[in-house]
């Protein structure tokens, strides 16, 4: 799928936008609220950034929701957060469908509660044909799970005879991440103050551009989206070569 250009030629808009969603308890904290409330407004600040990214012509938006160091939590967090998972896949369908969201998963599934998956399936599938903007929740991901998920499934290839070891190259790893038909990430946006992946698309991330803000994520807002992508619009992106 081509990407969005401006006169002289450049990518003008990401084909594919992530965001690490940071900051959600320090903005609730310096609120004197509970965690749990800067999780429920970064949440909402998730549907609006959904509208911007649709509008802006993004088609791709990844969003680190739950990490799998974040299950080291106090456990009444990841609980409400659980909670919050399924109170998002259901009550924000009806906007979704209007905007024409797909919804997608990345990220150890098995690993989440039942009634966490069956919102997951039930939610995907409803959302399955819709085309303006695919919206890829990172739950229970890590970049370097997802790495030794796809090594796994090459190695019981090579060993049952299906592939031999020379057969293994980047393009074939690829195919074996959690979502191969998504393109990698073009800007990855983190919020918070924070200057780190931390384990959120690694293999993805080798030519993405980053772009960092001291806004905490609840308080990310049109303007800090249009500064990132008047960011990345100005960037020469040589992929290594030479213009």
């Amino acid at each position: 799928m081509p990407r969005p250009s401006d006169s002289s030629g450049k990518a003008s808009v990401p084909l594919h936008l992530a965001v690490i969603m940071d900051g959600n308890g320090r903005w609730a904290k310096r609120r004197l609220l509970p965690r749990k409330a800067g999780h429920r407004a970064g949440a909402r600040n998730l549907r609006r950034l959904c509208q911007m990214c649709g509008d802006a012509g993004i088609k791709y938006l990844t969003v680190y929701a739950f990490s799998t160091e974040n299950w080291k939590r106090p456990p009444d967090e990841v609980s409400a957060l659980m909670a919050l998972f399924i109170e998002f896949l259901q009550s924000y369908d009806a906007e979704m469908e209007k905007e024409g969201i797909r919804l997608r998963i990345m990220g150890d599934v098995a690993g989440l509660p039942d009634d966490v998956r069956q919102a997951i399936r039930e939610a995907e599938d409803r959302s399955k044909d819709r085309t303006r903007l695919q919206l890829i929740l990172a739950l229970n991901y890590g970049g370097r799970a997802e790495i030794v998920h796809a090594v796994k499934s090459i190695s019981e290839k090579v060993s049952s005879g299906e592939l031999a070891a020379e057969d293994i190259t980047e393009d074939l790893l690829k195919t074996h991440v959690y979502l191969p038909d998504v393109p990698d990430p073009d800007l990855i946006i983190r919020p918070s103050g924070e200057y780190r992946l931390s384990n959120f698309l690694l293999w993805q991330s080798a030519y993405s551009e980053l772009w960092f803000s001291n806004v905490l994520w609840p308080d990310f807002k049109q303007r800090d989206f249009d500064q990132a992508l008047s960011s990345f619009a100005a960037r020469d992106r040589r992929f290594g070569g030479v213009k």
